[in-house]
């Protein structure tokens, strides 16, 4: 067997799952697959509450921004389901449950602050559970709740499975307007940060399919999901490719040898600003001075129409440890200061166009953006 900690349990995944695995869900909870020890170690992580799974994407045992939502609206599931057990008796105050949706809510939406499809899975599974508790007045029954489970059990396959879709559909868009020749991408964009497929890497995967393209990965320093991710994907499927050191990507543009980038995205404002991996802006700069097309691959659930411009994206600021140690070995003197920035925001000017499930969009994106795009 394959995966052997799985003893024979049910899985509860989409028809069209990756047979890349990030995740598995069953009836006992969540394993995730340890993305820090990529790609020396493939070791799952059982999860089966949410302070664990809230600490997995606070860690990045899990990371990329669909993949983190998917696993929020899980983690919403299981923790209901451990509530529901945790009471005694057949008949509960509607308050109380009302109180405990809130506090799973908040504690899910604080994991991470840039990705926007954490908060958007949150607050879907959210909504389905205070509109069925309208029906109620002071007290639920035991069986209204478990019912209630199912239904959230439901909707976490159905964004989990419409995340596939949409990465499939994104492939298909992108592959018709990339050029010929080489590809670079930065960070991870794959199974492994999304429901399946991957955004701009499911692109990657779906221009391999049809021509024997070049493929660039950055290393994507500090976390290196370039080189110890994207890399492992490809090496999985048998793709190909070429890993550079990030600051190698001006030499390789100038030769002549990229002739596209294209990478994915945390949240996308209003007017096409685009928050992702910290080194995409520098990429975008790059891109314009040597007239590469630069695109961002994304889901629909990635944007903020709320925003009006990438100046009120939140930013976090992670551990410098992860800057000034690599694989718990220490890199830099031991009192030496770093600044740890996990994203940076690239203009939408710099963007060729934004491919996404509902079509490509072109500038000007304030006015292209909400025309294609929906708030749901």
């Amino acid at each position: 067997m394959k995966f052997p900690f799985l003893k024979g349990e049910t899985l509860k995944e989409p028809v069209k799952a990756d047979i890349i695995k990030a995740w598995f869900w069953t009836e006992k909870g969540l394993y995730l697959l340890d993305q820090r020890k990529l790609p020396l170690e493939e070791k799952y992580l059982f999860c089966d509450n949410l302070n664990k799974i809230r600490n997995a994407i606070k860690k990045m045992i899990i990371r990329g921004a669909p993949a983190i939502g998917i696993c929020s609206a899980i983690g919403f599931v299981i923790e209901f389901k451990n509530f529901l057990s945790s009471l005694k008796g057949e008949e509960f105050p509607l308050h109380k449950v009302e109180e405990e949706i809130g506090k799973i809510s908040n504690l899910l939406v604080t994991s991470r602050p840039t990705a926007v499809n954490l908060s958007w899975a949150v607050s879907k599974m959210r909504k389905i559970s205070l509109k069925f508790l309208e029906n109620f007045k002071e007290k639920i029954k035991r069986t209204e709740l478990q019912e209630l489970y199912k239904l959230l059990e439901k909707e976490a396959l159905k964004i989990w499975e419409e995340d596939i879709e949409a990465n499939l559909t994104i492939a298909e868009y992108g592959k018709s307007i990339l050029p010929e020749g080489g590809v670079l991408t930065h960070c991870n964009t794959g199974a492994l940060a999304t429901g399946g497929y991957g955004t701009a890497l499911g692109i990657i995967r779906k221009l391999y399919e049809k021509n024997k393209i070049k493929i660039y990965i950055n290393e994507t320093r500090p976390f290196l999901q370039g080189a110890r991710l994207t890399a492992w994907e490809l090496y999985k499927l048998k793709i190909p490719y070429t890993l550079i050191t990030d600051n190698s990507a001006g030499f390789f543009m100038k030769k002549g040898e990229i002739s596209a980038i294209i990478v994915g995205a945390d949240r996308i404002a209003k007017n096409g600003d685009t928050a992702n991996k910290i080194g995409t802006y520098t990429l975008a700069v790059l891109a314009n001075f040597h007239n590469i097309p630069f695109f961002v691959a994304a889901p629909s659930s990635t944007f903020d129409l709320g925003i009006e411009s990438g100046e009120k994206i939140p930013i976090e600021i992670r551990s410098p440890k992860e800057v000034l140690t690599c694989y718990k070995s220490k890199i830099a003197p031991s009192k030496s200061k770093a600044y740890n920035i996990a994203f940076d925001i690239t203009p939408g000017e710099l963007i060729s166009a934004i491919i996404t499930e509902k079509g490509i969009i072109y500038p000007p994106y304030n006015e292209n953006i909400p025309k294609i795009i929906k708030i749901s």
